[in-house]
């Protein structure tokens, strides 16, 4: 373990870990993990990985040389990351501390995940033949980590413009989404915007609606709106609220919604899933078509 200070010296659950791997998306996310903990009041942990990927069968041999040339490079991706970091937080009194680990960075994150507050990881890393994998990073994490996972895509959403925009939570209606509503809040109040809340009652779309029974359907799907929002308005009264009732795909809902909104927040997996499955169709699809960052809140 190389760096500013070791991870250790900070509470680990009050931590948000960044993944960078020198790409321009994980300096994204970066910028945009810099912002989130000073919001929170919470420390930013740095960590990028000097790991080589090998395939079956002994694993490459790394002279001194190469290690201490590693070492130097792991050194210049964090010099980078947090610079980027501490330009985004505007002079906020933000503690960071970074790391070089030659450990995988996949398993390195699972395993921080049980300690720490959120990951943070860039859609896209240095690409398939490179040494960061952070594509496959978040895809991961997504999946495999045990606390909220934020996913940066091609904007941090941190300018002056968007950092006006609402916050978008999908309610599915089920005690999975429960989370969500509760990060979503907390998110909307901390940043001191509305909260737009998006309930679809339908999976299908356009002629495959059914039209007997469609007044009935629209207000028992309000109703579960409401009552997914019960209580929360009261505890947050700073966050105006604006609800979505459609008869739609949830994908096609909220990536349309998704586009006036600075962030995206849901639950990780939904109403049609297993309690095995630690993602569901829902936010599977948003990873890789939503361009705001997402945050995914597992289920306790």
């Amino acid at each position: 373990m190389v760096g500013e200070s070791a991870s250790h010296s900070a509470q680990l659950d009050s931590l948000i870990l960044v993944a960078v791997d020198g790409s321009a998306s994980s300096y994204q996310a970066a910028a945009w993990a810099a912002v989130e903990a000073a919001l929170h009041g919470r420390s930013l942990h740095i960590l990028t990985s000097m790991a080589v990927q090998t395939g079956f069968g002994p694993g490459m041999l790394l002279g001194e040389a190469d290690v201490e040339w590693m070492c130097r490079d792991g050194e210049r991706i964090l010099t980078e990351a947090t610079r980027v970091a501490r330009t985004a937080a505007q002079g906020e009194d933000l503690e960071v501390t970074t790391e070089v680990t030659f450990e995988l960075v996949i398993p390195t994150l699972i395993e921080r995940s049980r300690q720490v507050q959120m990951l943070v990881a860039g859609s896209r890393g240095m690409g398939a033949f490179q040494r960061g994998l952070l594509g496959s990073v978040s895809t991961a994490t997504t999946h495999h980590a045990h606390c909220q996972v934020a996913v940066i895509h091609g904007i941090s959403a941190i300018d002056a413009v968007s950092a006006t925009q609402p916050v978008l939570v999908g309610v599915d209606g089920t005690p999975n989404s429960v989370p969500a509503v509760e990060v979503a809040f907390e998110e909307a109040s901390r940043r001191k915007v509305g909260l737009v809340a998006l309930h679809v009652w339908s999976d299908t779309s356009g002629l495959d609606l059914p039209v007997v029974g469609w007044d009935a359907a629209q207000q028992s799907a309000e109703a579960v709106l409401s009552e997914n929002l019960a209580g929360w308005s009261e505890r947050y009264p700073d966050v105006p609220i604006r609800r979505i009732v459609a008869a739609d795909r949830p994908v096609r809902s909220l990536l349309d919604e998704s586009a006036n909104s600075q962030l995206v927040i849901v639950g990780s997996h939904g109403r049609g899933g297993f309690a095995s499955m630690l993602l569901g169709s829902t936010s599977n699809a948003l990873l890789h078509s939503v361009e705001v960052p997402m945050i995914v809140v597992r289920s306790q």
